[in-house]
C-alpha cells in the first residue's frame, strides 16, 4: 500500500495547523488513515532539535548551522515516521517541510542555493510531496495571529524577527508555487477557516481520484 504525502507551509499566524487538523476530520470521514505530524519534530530524536532551534539557542550559530540542524530532524522524522507511514497506506499531512528550509534559511538566510539542495537531498532522501498546500496571507495579518495565538507567552526564534523579512518570506513561497505548480497549491489564507478548508478538501480529493485511491470501504473518492 502507498498513501499520500501533502505538507502544508506558509509565514507564522497562517492557520496551518488549524486547516491540518480540518483536512485530517475530512479524510477520516472518508475513510482514511490519517497521520499528522510537524517540522522540525514529528520524531523523538527531531523534537529535541526543535527545542534548540526554536529557543533560538542556534541563532548564534548563523543559518548555515539552522539549515543543518533542521536537515538532522527532517531526514530522522522521514525515515522513522514519514516514510513507514506511507508504505502502510496512511495519509501522511505535514506542518511545514522542505519549503520551510528553502525560504527560512534559503532565501531569508542568504544561504548558497547549492548548498541548500545538497542539504536538502541528504535530508530526505528521495522523499518529496505529493502535494504541498500554501497558505498565503499578509506578513502583517499573519503576525497578528500569531501575536493573538500566544497572548502572554514568549515569542518564537522566528516569530520575532521583523516585518520585511517576513513579507520576503511570503514571496519566496509565492516564488516556489510559480515554480513548482504541479505539487504546489496556493491558498488565500485570509478568510473563514471554513471557507479555505472546503478549497483544500476539494484539492486534495481530486488527488487521491488522479491516483485511483478508494476508501476502505471500497468505495471511490467522488470525482
Amino acid at each position: 500500500m502507498q498513501g499520500l504525502f501533502i505538507t502544508f507551509e506558509g509565514g507564522e499566524g497562517a492557520g496551518k495547523s488549524t486547516q491540518i487538523g480540518l483536512l485530517a476530520d475530512h479524510l477520516r470521514a472518508d475513510g482514511d488513515d490519517v497521520l499528522v505530524t510537524r517540522e522540525p519534530g514529528g520524531s523523538p530524536g527531531a523534537e529535541a532539535v526543535r527545542h534548540v532551534i526554536l529557543s533560538g539557542a542556534a541563532e548564534p550559530f548563523g543559518p548555515a548551522m539552522e539549515a543543518l540542524l533542521f536537515a538532522a530532524a527532517r531526514n530522522d522524522h522521514v525515515e522513522q515516521v514519514i516514510r513507514q507511514a506511507l508504505k502502510a497506506g496512511q495519509m501522511v499531512l505535514c506542518d511545514r517541510y522542505i519549503d520551510s528550509s528553502r525560504v527560512y534559511q534559503g532565501v531569508t538566510g542568504n544561504l548558497d542555493p547549492d548548498l541548500m539542495r545538497a542539504i536538502e537531498r541528504a535530508a530526505i532522501n528521495g522523499l518529496m510531496p505529493d502535494m504541498t498546500i500554501i497558505l498565503d496571507l499578509p506578513a502583517e495579518v499573519g503576525l497578528q495571529r500569531a501575536h493573538a495565538r500566544r497572548g502572554a507567552g514568549t515569542a518564537d526564534r522566528f516569530e520575532k524577527e521583523t516585518i520585511d523579512l517576513h513579507r520576503k518570506r511570503r514571496d519566496a513561497y509565492l516564488a516556489i508555487a510559480t515554480a513548482e505548480p504541479e505539487r504546489c497549491k496556493v491558498i488565500a489564507a485570509n478568510r473563514s477557516a471554513d471557507e479555505i478548508a472546503a478549497d483544500i478538501a476539494a484539492l486534495v480529493d481530486r488527488l487521491k481520484t488522479s491516483r485511483g485511491l478508494k476508501t476502505k470501504q471500497g468505495i471511490e473518492v467522488a470525482k
